[in-house]
């Protein structure tokens, strides 16, 4: 990934004025350690619109407007048929975009026009976690005393204890756990380090596979041939065992969500602390993983109804009829 970012930037900055600047960011973002899966997503979205920007006779990021933007969302939305997080992926990357050139560039008599557009609105539909039926399933699909088996099994339970996101979770280095369970991690989103947690089955798990291990190599998951697994690597990894257990969806990053929920619905943790867990500086940004579908609402209306908790005496029949008949009179 980090030779394809070099080829591209490289290959950006051979190309016209226009494209320089998209290379400029790009070589900007790398340098404040931006991740490479962050850089492409930027380099996804926003090459695709300046091509059509030149398609347009729009050369210069100066020339870009607060109409050009509006009609490349509505084109994405009408034309294209792209989904809301697609659409609000890419108002992302060119306010990103915007915002930076106006800070490098300070250029005169140029209002950045990505101030004038509204996001776009995300769907606000609830995505249903992962089900501990599908991880029973995907468990059982490991075959124990291998060394696949083994680690794949361990992979699924970690994923589900720490709640770590699939780019931490893969630099995961031997070092950063000790026997306790506790786990360092040491490259978070925006270079931010913390500690999660991992249970007593999971130990368990994890040294039953690292039982099958004679290499040298410092990371906690590699593949058969020793290497450091890969971001997709991990997602071939449950992707083989979803086909395995006949279930048709990967789901990667569904495992961070069952963990939020699965803590929050333990009551035993504040969503404080549950925030600090999965790494998140925004409480705004957790509803994505804390937002609750009717059953959740239903059992927090059992344990917290006023009435069932409070109320002891109910009214007597009598008082009920003297009431009605007060009300009567008055309608």
């Amino acid at each position: 990934m980090e030779t394809l970012i070099q080829r591209t930037i490289y290959f950006l900055s051979q190309e016209n004025s226009f494209n320089t600047g998209l290379s400029d960011f790009l070589i900007g973002r790398k340098a404040s350690e931006l991740s490479s899966r962050t850089l492409v997503f930027y380099l996804e979205k926003l090459y695709k619109y300046f091509k059509i920007c030149q398609q347009l006779n729009i050369l210069f990021v100066t020339q870009i407007t607060a109409g050009v933007i509006r009609d490349y969302i509505l084109y994405m939305a009408e034309v294209r048929h792209n989904n809301k997080g697609n659409i609000h992926g890419f108002y992302r990357s060119l306010r990103a975009f915007l915002n930076w050139f106006e800070n490098e560039y300070e250029p005169k008599d140029w209002r950045n026009p990505i101030k004038k557009v509204k996001a776009p609105k995300l769907s606000q539909e609830i995505i249903e976690p992962v089900s501990f039926d599908t991880i029973n399933t995907l468990l059982e699909a490991c075959i124990e005393g291998t060394f696949q088996g083994d680690r794949d099994a361990s992979i699924i339970l970690t994923l589900l204890d720490t709640g770590a996101r699939a780019s931490e979770f893969i630099n995961i280095d031997l070092n950063d756990i000790d026997q306790r369970g506790t786990v360092n991690i040491s490259h978070g989103k925006g270079d931010k380090s913390r500690s999660v947690l991992v249970g007593k089955k999971s130990m368990k798990a994890i040294r039953k596979y690292l039982k099958h291990r004679n290499d040298d190599n410092p990371a906690l998951w590699v593949t058969l041939s020793n290497y450091r697994l890969t971001y997709d690597g991990l997602r071939a990894i449950l992707t083989r065992r979803l086909k395995l257990a006949n279930i048709p969806s990967p789901p990667l990053h569904g495992f961070r969500r069952v963990f939020a929920l699965a803590v929050l619905r333990s009551g035993n943790v504040d969503v404080f602390s549950l925030q600090k867990l999965v790494g998140h500086t925004s409480l705004a940004i957790m509803r994505q993983y804390l937002a609750q579908n009717d059953e959740d609402t239903r059992i927090a209306h059992l344990n917290g109804s006023p009435v069932d908790r409070n109320i002891q005496i109910a009214c007597s029949k009598q008082k009920v009829t003297y009431l009605v008949y007060i009300h009567a009179s008055y309608t």
